[in-house]
């Protein structure tokens, strides 16, 4: 800025103060603009006010009917001779004789008006919008009444009345509000939340469910109703309320002895006949619960967090475990499942639902719930019977043989297939975890108390099965290296693209005279691969890893978070796994021992650095997973190592190279592949002879013309 443009500024700001100044308002001026405001206050305030508040009256005719309603509906006091119906904020009382005197109060946020005030409409000093509320409160309180006939006297109560069920492996505390059971604690004490709580798949507060019945214009939900506890026995309680008439809706609760971690829940009822008119044919039960957070790894649990369900035809699906997910299933259901990563609450019901509409919410910033679940549906429904609906909750332990055999013992008749709770993967992989993983786990876990050496020895058990499979690809490796300087020679001897045909018969040629097959390195490591999903499915899966330490690892089940840094890594954030930092490390060690072992491993240089990216990607993935996870895998590399060291001694390539060497010189007929080969390479290098002689005719005739 230059010493002109400075001075134009000074002089601009100059002008507009003498111009502000030369235009400032008089003291008169202030005050008149004052009053004006003033005065358009009062008018806006008058017009907010509107029409002058009325009061609805009371008839006489009215009076006589809320009495009897009072009467029919309400609470007889012995000692005093009183009625008394309650409705929220309303208490109202009557004589039991014909008089239509009716006594009581109304709250009306702090104040209480006296019921005689209301039906006299004498006030007094109570402001006339109080008044006008009151009598809205009265009408709309006896209203209710009419409509919910006797369930009135059970809307409200108290949220701290509850009853308690227990045995050796759960304990249930049922609430009055609703009856349904405000919390399930799991006794076990490993199973310990990580902030050092107790697992409670059903939680106070976060959990609810409901019948909603359909009356005459007018539905009765039990999630408003307040039941009374009958303790039918040590192992059952009745949750009831009873509106009159005989009339009585119940939900009864029976938890087995022992180490049971089923509940039975049967929907009970009297004479609904006389509240439900027997043409319905249908109820709703609904069930939300907000799931609660159990382990250290937060987001690797609500990946494996999600509804789960059964249809009627025997499959079971989930909602989406990794966004927000709404899905409708008109198809009928035979149970539904709020499954946690290691605990499941799930509700089968004997006769199925009709229908349902489910949905599954993420709550991304909450650091003690993981999601927002619910579960609406649609259920068959008689008034005449005693029993219209039965369940059973199991609330408990994603453990492979404890839900296996709920499935047969639940519903003999039908397979509930229950072990699909655990995600052990596809078909393929799920085989191999039900048929050899598990039950080897489960063997070993009857012997040994430490679940590290556990799993040292299923990891040396798995590589004896494979070790065929590991020693044919080494010996395929062997002898391509034997024959690499003769694959080099036929590749200088028919370089370029003209001579692609003739360079690959002639190393086919080599590959069967030798005794050699390209692919059979490659078909043992892919026989292999299935048993390496199948444990990456099986350990995030196993509950019998949960809260079990070896070394540095406080839980297998989790991350062993050893190295916490100052800042974040990206893709890795600031706390690192160790057993993943040292599975990387000795899988870049064994990247580099296999490049070695390839034939021509050193002539692949822009292939090397793809092949050692591929570790640094398993520490990305595996850093967040579960530590028995990467300990696996680094014992799994460690004997791979081993095995190549040990192959390496034993085998003798002077001694291949010899056995290639006879091999080639014995006549032998040609495989039903390297036939199928050849014959194809025949008919290929026969479709170019003809193109090029097709090319050569057309370039003749052009010269002609």
């Amino acid at each position: 800025m230059n010493k002109n443009t400075l001075l134009g500024l000074l002089l601009m700001g100059a002008v507009i103060m003498v111009f502000m100044y030369l235009n400032k308002p008089t003291p008169e001026q202030i005050e008149a603009a004052r009053r004006a405001q003033q005065e358009q206050m009062a008018a806006e305030n008058k017009t907010d006010q509107g029409q002058p508040i009325t009061i609805d009256s009371v008839t006489a005719a009215q009076r006589q009917q809320y009495a009897a309603t009072i009467r029919q509906e309400g609470v007889l006091d012995t000692l005093t001779g009183l009625y008394t119906l309650t409705s929220g904020n309303v208490r109202l009382t009557v004589s039991a004789d014909s008089s239509a005197r009716i006594g009581g109060e109304i709250k009306v946020g702090s104040t209480v008006v006296p019921a005689s005030d209301v039906f006299n409409a004498s006030y007094g000093n109570i402001d006339k919008s109080v008044a006008a509320q009151a009598v809205n409160e009265l009408r709309q309180a006896v209203d209710d009444v009419t409509r919910f006939k006797g369930f009135n006297n059970f809307r409200t109560g108290s949220d701290s009345a509850t009853v308690s069920l227990r045995n050796d492996v759960l304990a249930l505390t049922i609430s009055s509000r609703g009856g349904v059971i405000r919390k399930a604690e799991l006794l076990d004490k490993k199973y310990n939340k990580y902030d050092g709580g107790q697992v409670c798949p059903v939680a106070p507060g976060d959990d609810m469910y409901g019948f909603v019945l359909q009356g005459d214009n007018v539905q009765y939900d039990t999630r408003d109703l307040y039941f009374d506890a009958i303790q039918e026995s040590d192992s059952t309680v009745l949750m009831s309320v009873t509106p009159g008439d005989g009339v009585m809706l119940g939900i009864r609760y029976t938890l087995p002895k022992g180490d049971a971690y089923t509940v039975r829940m049967e929907l009970v009822q009297k004479d609904m006949t006389n509240i439900i008119p027997v043409s319905v044919s249908g109820m709703d039960f609904v069930w939300k619960q907000r799931m609660a957070r159990n382990e250290v790894g937060r987001v690797f649990e609500s990946d494996n967090s999600a509804i789960y369900y059964m249809t009627a035809g025997g499959d079971v699906d989930n909602l989406n475990e990794h966004s927000d997910a709404t899905e409708d299933i008109k198809d009928p259901l035979q149970w539904v499942a709020f499954k946690n990563q290691f605990f499941t609450s799930l509700l089968v019901a004997d006769e199925g639902f009709n229908s349902a509409r489910m949905s599954s919410t993420i709550l991304k910033d909450n650091e003690h719930f993981l999601k927002d679940m619910s579960f609406d549906s649609r259920m068959n429904y008689s008034s005449a019977l005693e029993m219209p609906a039965s369940f059973t909750f199991f609330i408990g332990p994603n453990s492979y043989p404890l839900l296996s055999d709920l499935s047969d013992n639940i519903l003999p008749e039908k397979d509930l297939k229950l072990t699909k709770l655990l995600p052990l993967g596809w078909p393929l992989f799920r085989w191999i975890n039900t048929w050899i993983v598990i039950p080897v786990f489960d063997f070993l876990g009857k012997y040994i108390a430490n679940y590290g050496i556990i799993i040292l020895l299923l990891t040396i058990f798995i590589k004896l099965i494979l070790f065929p499979f590991t020693y044919k690809s080494y010996m395929s490796q062997a002898k391509m290296r034997v024959l690499a300087p003769e694959i080099k020679e036929i590749n200088d001897k028919y370089p370029g693209k003209e001579n692609a045909m003739r360079r690959q018969q002639e190393t086919m040629a080599l590959y069967s005279r030798a005794g050699a097959n390209p692919m059979s390195g490659c078909l043992p490591m892919l026989l292999q691969l299935p048993i390496l999903i199948a444990m990456f499915r099986f350990f995030p899966s196993a509950i019998e890893l949960r809260g079990e330490s070896f070394l540095w690892a406080a839980d297998l089940s989790a991350p062993d978070f050893v190295i916490h840094l100052p800042f974040a890594i990206p893709f890795l954030g600031s706390n690192l796994s160790l057993f993943c930092l040292l599975m990387t490390a000795v899988n870049i060690i064994y990247t580099r021992i296999n490049l070695q072992n390839q034939p021509g491993g050193n002539q692949m240089p822009g292939m090397k650095w793809m092949m050692y990216l591929m570790p640094v990607m398993f520490l990305v993935f595996f850093n967040n997973y579960a530590s028995g996870l990467s300990y696996y895998y680094l014992l799994s590399l460690l004997i791979t190592i081993v095995q190549t060291y040990v192959f390496r001694r034993i085998v003798d390539e002077n001694k291949v190279r010899a056995a290639m060497r006879a091999n080639a010189s014995k006549p032998k007929k040609k495989s039903g592949f390297m036939a199928r080969l050849e014959e194809a390479q025949r008919k290929q290098q026969a479709m170019l002879r003809e193109q090029e002689r097709q090319r050569g005719g057309r370039k003749g005739g052009n010269n002609k013309r």
